[in-house]
């Protein structure tokens, strides 16, 4: 019987997926064992990054010896925090290894199939082409040493982002879509004009996702944040940031008391100023940042060339005399949305921008 190995790994990063962007700097990597054609075990990245997909799938009682072991991402060879994957695999006496990408780690690129051979293990890179995208974020990452930034607006048919009669401009299902896109993130952005405006809770409410709590950033420059908001209920079940001027320090700890961790900044005006924030963000362990801001601050991620990635959410319902838009959307006009995401909200539509 002739082996589907894409098939094996196309399950493996399906696995990989459940636990995208809540591996912190770790990638979320997806493990299968294969063993005469029967997938006998599996296993995903646990949350916080450790410990890893293979070890996960061959910590079990199963019989794994002369098995197939299918993973996204090579093989860790490095020891860290936990010893390196190879060890188990070895140990469970694995005869082969299929792998779709290599680790652009430098403690691992290229050196598990070295070690594994030696080992009389058979290893192969197998490309995929229906995930060929999967780990663009974590491969910035080690290229930039930088989180990778998505952000999501909201837009009408006839392309206004303010309803003066409405909170929502889509519907109850895009909405939840929203949900699920913070949950592929680490960390949600969101500055205190829109927090103070909106009111919103900036977290994961959908079935399955409720306790996922990503941490908040908050940009607050000038600490206009108002007092009695809902975000100030998660402030113990989650850490939330104040990003504010250096020149708050006296007024930031009325802040640090009700349980905010302070981030001091010098400015936020220019690429060099947003990029030493985020290398800040970086530093504490965020891998992906989910931006939830008005037009003013989105087009500023635009402008200085931060945005890795935008979705736009578009109603099929034309505002007319009850929408509004303030000066910088004309910027986002010019943005061409041609990805379109097959899902279905209701006759609201999802695209996709990459930059």
């Amino acid at each position: 019987m002739t082996t589907n190995h894409k098939h094996y790994l196309d399950l493996a990063f399906k696995i990989a997926e459940i636990n995208l962007g809540k591996t912190k700097l770790n990638p979320s990597v997806g493990t299968v064992i294969v063993k005469n054609n029967t997938v006998i075990s599996s296993g995903v990245t646990s949350l916080n990054g450790r410990p890893h997909a293979e070890f996960n799938a061959l910590n079990n009682k199963c019989d794994f010896e002369g098995a197939s072991l299918y993973t996204t991402l090579e093989p860790c060879t490095h020891y860290g925090l936990t010893p390196p994957c190879i060890n188990i695999i070895i140990k469970k006496k694995i005869k082969n290894v299929y792998y779709a990408f290599e680790d652009p780690d430098i403690r691992t690129f290229k050196k598990a199939k070295k070690k594994l051979k030696k080992k009389k293990i058979s290893v192969k890179l197998i490309k995929s082409k229906n995930f060929k995208d999967f780990y663009k974020s974590y491969f910035f990452n080690k290229k930039k040493n930088l989180p990778y930034i998505s952000a999501k607006i909201a837009i009408s048919k006839d392309y206004f982002s303010i309803s003066k009669k409405s909170k929502w401009i889509t519907n109850k299902l895009s909405q939840k879509v929203t949900h699920l896109l913070r949950s592929k993130n680490d960390c949600i952005f969101s500055t205190s004009r829109s927090i103070n405006k909106d009111n919103s809770l900036l977290n994961c409410r959908i079935n399955g996702f409720n306790n996922l709590k990503p941490d908040l950033f908050i940009i607050d420059l000038n600490l206009k944040l108002k007092k009695n908001l809902l975000i100030n209920n998660l402030i113990k079940k989650r850490k939330t940031f104040l990003i504010t001027s250096i020149k708050n320090k006296k007024k930031a700890k009325l802040f640090k008391k009700k349980g905010f961790i302070i981030i001091y900044i010098k400015s936020l005006s220019s690429k060099h100023d947003f990029k030493t924030m985020f290398k800040i963000i970086y530093k504490l362990g965020y891998s992906r940042a989910f931006f939830e801001t008005g037009l003013r601050f989105l087009n500023s991620l635009i402008n200085h060339k931060i945005l890795n990635n935008l979705y736009v959410i578009q109603s099929n319902i034309n505002l007319k005399k009850d929408g509004f838009n303030n000066s910088s959307f004309k910027y986002l006009k010019k943005i061409k949305l041609n990805k379109k995401i097959n899902i279905n909200l209701n006759n609201d539509t999802l695209y996709q921008k990459e930059f």
